[in-house]
């Protein structure tokens, strides 16, 4: 009786406490984001024709400009017409054959294949060689020697080796191979292959990994892992689901090559486990009903729209890229560094969203890679689980599991972020970017592990426990925006 009148007393306080916070939340947050926005207009106004990459807009008046400086996003929007046109007819074949001629893996991975030769041969033209070179040696390697327990070394050093010397040799010229193969030189395509190898590369090793684990048996609990999963509760199934079936009879060359090169996918991602894939395109997916991947699209649309509305008004990259933060006020460069932020989280946002939605209507579901906002990330690790959260789960499914997961986490990030920096380029700000990560999850994994280990007693006390973690969350926040302006410093140097 004395502990069911504790414990009401305990809840009676938090919700006090709650409450009270709440009343104080809410008028800061408004206060906070109208100052933002009108000093982000501010200056945006003052200082507009001294930026870089700013073009005539649409919106409100013929006079008015929009920031297009981020070359990533100026490419993406400018061909998005096509793109959208393109991915529309390939939609429509694919499950059209479906359909009609009830076609199965097999059947969709030639379709998928010819389908995405054609999107390849545009993009690369004949570098689809090395493409093609690269990827049926790894599926030899793959065949040859899945079954030693060598193998995952042998996987990664292959794979590092053409990640590497792809970028050291900016892709190959056929002139190296023979003068009378320089004539190819000219055929090269709209887009660097190099660069679309990165995401390849990555296919290639969840090929090798799966096949692999396939030959030793699986370990995995399936009734286990339905117990605990909301997902499969719900009747549907969740992407562990789709990564550990029993897909024996796919590892073929034909299924290999259409996952690697699976058009929806193939430039940007998300990235997605070849178990995955391979069982989806068996059974399409049914977690997303039409009406579901319809409402998808529209807060697509939504979402576009507001990045319009950003790059209108606020010209924050354009600051980025001029250099002329610079010149501001500590103030403003923190302004300047927040919408950096928030408009390249929006950036990746809109870019990743759009290529997993037509592979949705193409019936292959990839995990979401932006599934939290940026704003809403207290703490180094959360933020790095929910942005570009399909890299993520491929990092913990191949490298860090198998490194020995949580028992030697602070050893194997170590050994996790070379390879991110290197995934992205061969640069040693990229390399110092990611160590200096490395020594700022240290301290964060101590704290969390001790915040772990202390349970509030009071109402009190668990106000104090969500101060703390506000508080670690604007730091978090704050050297977000510093990385982002040193990396813009460099860009500027270099």
């Amino acid at each position: 009786m004395l502990n069911e009148t504790k414990m009401k007393k305990k809840k009676k306080m938090q919700a006090y406490f709650s409450k009270g916070e709440l009343m104080v939340l809410i008028p800061y947050a408004i206060a906070f984001y109208v100052f933002i926005i009108r000093r982000s207009l501010q200056i945006s106004h003052d200082h507009f024709s001294k930026l870089y990459g700013l073009r005539p807009g649409w919106l409100f008046s013929p006079q008015s400009l929009n920031d297009v400086s981020d070359a990533q996003w100026r490419n993406f929007r400018s061909n998005l017409p096509i793109l959208t046109v393109v991915f529309t007819l390939f939609a429509v074949l694919a499950n059209t054959f479906r359909t009609f001629f009830n076609l199965k893996a097999r059947g969709m991975s030639i379709l998928w294949l010819f389908i995405s030769f054609i999107y390849l041969f545009y993009l690369h033209g004949a570098c689809v060689i090395f493409i093609l070179s690269i990827a049926s040696l790894n599926f030899l390697l793959v065949k040859s020697f899945a079954r030693r327990n060598y193998f995952p070394f042998l996987l990664w050093i292959f794979n590092i080796f053409f990640l590497i010397f792809n970028r050291v040799y900016e892709g190959y010229s056929f002139s190296i191979f023979g003068q009378h193969w320089a004539y190819l030189d000219n055929f090269r395509g709209t887009f660097r292959w190099h660069i679309c190898f990165n995401f390849v590369i990555l296919r290639m090793i969840s090929f090798g990994y799966d096949y692999h684990w396939a030959q030793q048996g699986s370990h995995f609990d399936h009734e286990k892992h339905v117990q605990r999963c909301h997902v499969c509760k719900s009747g549907k199934l969740c992407y562990q689901i789709q990564q550990e079936r029993n897909i024996s009879e796919n590892y073929t060359f034909a299924m290999y090559l259409c996952y690697l090169v699976y058009a929806p996918l193939y430039i940007s991602g998300p990235i997605i486990s070849f178990n995955a894939f391979a069982s989806q395109l068996e059974v399409p997916q049914n977690n997303y009903l039409r009406r579901d991947v319809l409402w998808y699209g529209l807060r697509w649309i939504f979402s576009l729209l507001l990045m319009e509305l950003m790059t209108h008004i606020f010209y924050y990259n354009a600051f980025a890229v001029s250099g002329m933060w610079k010149l501001l006020s500590p103030l403003d460069v923190f302004i300047i560094g927040y919408g950096v932020l928030n408009f390249m989280w929006l950036k990746f946002f809109l870019i990743w969203r759009y290529f997993r939605l037509w592979s949705l209507i193409c019936g292959i579901e990839a995990p979401e890679n932006m599934p939290r906002c940026v704003n809403n990330c207290h703490n180094l690790e959360t933020f790095w689980k929910n942005w570009h959260a399909s890299f993520n789960k491929w990092l913990v499914r191949y490298m860090y599991i198998p490194l020995g997961g949580s028992q030697k986490k602070l050893y194997n990030i170590w050994a996790i972020f070379t390879f991110v920096a290197v995934w992205h380029d061969l640069e040693w700000k990229l390399l110092s970017w990611a160590w200096l990560t490395c020594l700022f999850f240290i301290p964060e994994m101590v704290v969390k592990s001790a915040a772990d280990s202390f349970q509030a007693e009071s109402a009190f006390g668990g106000f104090l426990v969500r101060e703390l973690r506000a508080f670690a969350g604007s730091i978090t926040i704050t050297c977000l925006m510093c990385n982002q302006q040193w990396m813009s410093c460099e860009y500027l140097t270099s």
